[in-house]
């Protein structure tokens, strides 16, 4: 199974096993259906009470995106979008939710403008600057002075790369030379030489899940770059669970900053993880999971304090400020910008009992989404 279909089914794992509980606890009497856009269509879930009508995109596909999501809206006469892995196809979909006033849900799609495209729209996962950002400021503050940045050279990629910058440069530190590389590029050796011919301190690297983590991670090694010498910071998908196990041993030491692991210490994760794979053994709940999950329990509690009323004006209202201790730790949407604000972790690649995995040494609590809050300003 490649890494992207891997990441995608986790995301419609996750999405529907919480649909599944919205469908037994639900007592509305007519069906409330729910437009599903992702790049990969998982498995239909069964129930009476709430329908999933699966869209697949089959990648970056804005065009696609916007038909699909009209098509949900006219011909299906869904009461709610909800999925968008990818954030060109949450910005195309974004028009149609504006428009036909629906209650959109972004489940993934991390650029910071996603939610400003719709005022019906929440966001339940994360926005790259609030982690990029918050990782930049924390590792000058934290004692490195100077990076060297690799980044995909696509909006996420600038999103995240124009957030480190800032929070590394307000800190303090210094950034000696940037690259962009291209978004479907097989091969970062070039790339990677150019930062070590450099002889930076650190290196700031973002490339967008799936096969490309493992595959920077291996141009790394190759050219003899070691986490232990230079530090290398990254955002959390080039730590992620099946991009570690393809980068073996050369991942130790690798610092992101994310949102959320597995891994992460607490009652709440513990039980998700062991219910989780205990209805899909197998992988384990990445990031993607998680969002579809939290994403389907704000539609679950929005529709709980309406009383099954599902119009958008009804949904958003009551989804702007709700709080609650989810399994990554305290999340809410704030009520002014939609975004989710959340605890942002630092955390370390270690070999624990003979596995690789994703160690929480720092925090920082109660971050919102750095780009809109100065737009306030």
């Amino acid at each position: 199974m490649n890494n992207k279909f891997h990441c995608i089914k986790l995301f419609s794992l996750g999405f529907i096993a919480a649909a599944g509980m919205f469908s037994r606890d639900s007592s509305a009497q007519e069906s409330l259906k729910i437009g599903l856009i992702l790049p990969y269509s998982g498995q239909f879930a069964d129930g009476r009470k709430i329908e999933i009508i699966r869209k697949d995109t089959g990648g970056v596909a804005p065009d696609v995106a916007k038909r699909l999501a009209q098509e949900l809206v006219v011909r299906d006469g869904v009461d709610i979008l909800a999925g968008f892995v990818l954030t060109p196809n949450a910005l195309a979909a974004s028009d149609i939710s504006m428009q036909a006033k629906k209650f959109m849900v972004i489940m993934n799609a991390a650029t910071s403008i996603v939610t400003t495209k719709s005022d019906y729209s929440v966001r339940t996962s994360v926005t790259l600057p609030q982690v990029c950002e918050t990782f930049g400021s924390w590792a000058a503050k934290n004692g490195t002075k100077q990076t060297y940045t690799l980044a995909s050279d696509y909006g996420p990629g600038h999103d995240c790369e124009g957030a480190f910058h800032t929070g590394f440069k307000e800190a303090g530190g210094e950034v000696i030379g940037a690259v962009r590389m291209p978004v479907a590029n097989p091969d970062f050796s070039a790339f990677v030489q150019r930062a070590k011919d450099l002889n930076p301190e650190s290196i700031f690297v973002f490339v967008p899940a799936g096969a490309q983590p493992p595959a920077l991670g291996k141009a790394l090694a190759e050219r003899g770059i070691d986490p232990k010498k230079v530090k290398i910071f990254g955002s959390g998908e080039i730590a992620d669970e099946s991009a570690v196990k393809i980068m073996g041993d050369a991942a130790i030491g690798i610092m992101t900053a994310w949102h959320y692991d597995y891994n992460h210490k607490s009652n709440r994760n513990e039980d998700f993880v062991k219910a989780f794979n205990a209805a899909f053994p197998g992988p384990k709940p990445n990031f993607l999971a998680v969002g579809g999950w939290d994403g389907m329990h704000v539609i679950y509690e929005a529709l709980k304090k309406t009383g099954g009323k599902s119009d958008a004006d009804a949904l958003i209202g009551v989804a702007k400020g709700m709080a609650r201790e989810r399994r990554r730790g305290p999340i809410s949407i704030d009520p002014e910008t939609r975004d989710i604000i959340q605890t942002v972790y630092i955390r370390r690649v270690e070999k624990v009992g003979g596995e690789l995995v994703n160690v929480e040494f720092d925090k920082v609590e109660n971050v919102k989404d750095p780009v809109k809050a100065r737009m306030k300003k």
